[in-house]
């Protein structure tokens, strides 16, 4: 469980509780860049990694992010959706120290020794030394804006309150103003997502809160020295030139970091077998190899489809998605059967069509085909992983079997039991279907084997195919 995850922990009674305390105990303030450097360094030379359960970015973009961060550049990830910007951002959570002083009271985590908000000011200069002071825990010092075209500076900046002014503040007094989100973050890390859908005069006020330490409320100036740490994510399209994001802003960011989709088939499995929210059941649930790779081959595969609309991307939570359908209906149809053990077979990848149609955008010559263009990646997919990890040294003799008189019926709601019974019927087809399945496969692992075997010999054209919803069966191919 992350930091921002875990509830909030009690801070520990030994802590200072006043400014007097605070000071004879030695601690000293320091900007929220430097915090994130030293705790950096100190992390990477005890050999800990940056972040935790981030796959596929060992290589290249987590070490761009040190770099950016030994260096205390603000920084913004540029890529496409689902490619885990939002986790990377908050795991930076982590290099805070864990506990931060700050005025007791305190809207936006006030230095005991530096304060800056009137209300603080006041505050020490009226009890000195014997100023409460309160404890902020790492995880509220991360603040986190998704932006929308209808985000307003008073969202991210603040507002006059006017519950304030009827209790008898003037204008002009700034304890009569209620900040926002990047206020309330001082001293901490405040990130945005999707920058650019900012509108541009939001997109001013918060370069001049970053840059220029400048608030203008509804006429209401104040000078507010804010210590932040700015981090944010965009999508490439909208991070240009011509894109929605105003220069001046675009040129606060020392670090600019692309990151990516998993370059290999290895490391996708490994996320979706990490994220994938398997379904709690009283039998075991094996996931055979050949299934695992068939589904995230549908996600590699679309990420190349001339058929599917590249610039929207194809998430990493559709591999996740499509691995959490194909066993739900397993264990539909293990339920059903009384079965030993929730097997996924072929016939469970056509469950990725609803896990997958919205998760992907077609283009626009293939509208109203989304049903048909799923099934011609889960197709594909299928094929790729038969060709490059099955041979079949026997296949003349297993496909001669199959004479004017033999078929094989198949289904995502047969008994396992049923396919012992082909194997029976065609020994033939057993040392392939053993292989594939594993010296030690029971009767679950043996039917899906056997179905990937024949669904295979289909797809190289050796065995025809007529399929009728869940159900199909393989015979003789016609000359």
């Amino acid at each position: 469980m992350s930091d921002l995850a875990a509830p909030v922990p009690h801070a520990p009674t030994r802590l200072a509780s006043t400014i007097g305390a605070l000071r004879d105990s030695g601690w000293t303030s320091r900007p929220v860049a430097q915090e994130l450097r030293e705790n950096l360094e100190r992390r990477i030379a005890d050999g800990e990694p940056l972040a935790l359960g981030i796959l596929g970015y060992e290589d290249s973009v987590l070490p761009q992010l040190e770099n950016a961060i030994l260096a205390g550049h603000d920084v913004i990830l540029l890529g496409e959706r689902g490619q885990a910007k939002t986790r990377i951002l908050r795991s930076l959570v982590g290099l805070l120290d864990e506990w931060l002083p700050i005025v007791a009271t305190s809207e936006i985590n006030d230095d005991p020794f530096a304060p800056v908000s009137r209300r603080a000011i006041e505050l020490v200069e009226a009890h000195g030394d014997k100023t409460p002071v309160s404890w902020v825990h790492r995880s509220e010092r991360y603040g986190e804006k998704l932006a929308t075209p209808d985000t307003t500076i008073a969202d991210l900046i603040g507002e006059i309150d006017p519950i304030k002014i009827a209790e008898g503040r003037y204008l002009s007094d700034e304890q009569a103003l209620s900040f926002g989100l990047v206020p309330r973050v001082n001293r901490g890390i405040f990130a945005v997502n999707e920058l650019p859908d900012l509108a541009e005069r939001i997109q001013v006020g918060l370069l001049n809160v970053l840059e220029e330490r400048d608030i203008q409320i509804r006429g209401h100036r104040i000078r507010l020295p804010l210590d932040l740490v700015l981090v944010a994510t965009a999508n490439p399209e909208d991070y240009t030139n011509r894109g929605r994001i105003i220069t001046p802003l675009k040129d606060r960011f020392g670090a600019q970091i692309r990151t990516h989709y998993p370059r290999d088939v290895d490391t996708e499995l490994e996320i979706a077998r990490n994220e994938a929210s398997l379904p709690p059941t009283g039998v075991p649930i094996a996931v055979p190899w050949f299934i695992e790779l068939a589904i995230v081959q549908i996600s590699q595969l679309a990420r190349r489809s001339p058929m599917v609309n590249q610039r929207s991307g194809v998430s990493v939570r559709l591999t996740i998605a499509n691995y959490e359908s194909v066993v739900a209906n397993a264990l539909r149809r293990t339920l059903r059967t009384h079965g030993s053990a929730v097997v996924p077979r072929v016939s469970d990848l056509a469950a990725v069509v609803a896990s997958t149609q919205g998760k992907i955008e077609i283009e626009a010559m293939e509208e109203g085909r989304e049903a048909d263009v799923v099934a011609q990646l889960v197709a594909a997919s299928v094929l790729l992983v038969f060709r490059e990890h099955v041979v079949l040294e026997d296949a003349a003799e297993i496909v001669a079997a199959f004479d004017d008189e033999v078929v094989v019926h198949v289904g995502d709601d047969l008994d396992a039991q049923d396919y012992t019974e082909v194997l029976e019927a065609l020994p033939v087809l057993e040392p392939a279907t053993r292989r594939i399945a594993g010296e030690d496969a029971g009767t679950e692992e043996m039917a899906a084997a056997l179905e990937f075997l024949l669904e295979g010999l289909h797809l190289t054209k050796r065995l025809s195919k007529d399929a009728s919803g869940p159900r199909a069966l393989y015979r003789q191919r016609r000359r």
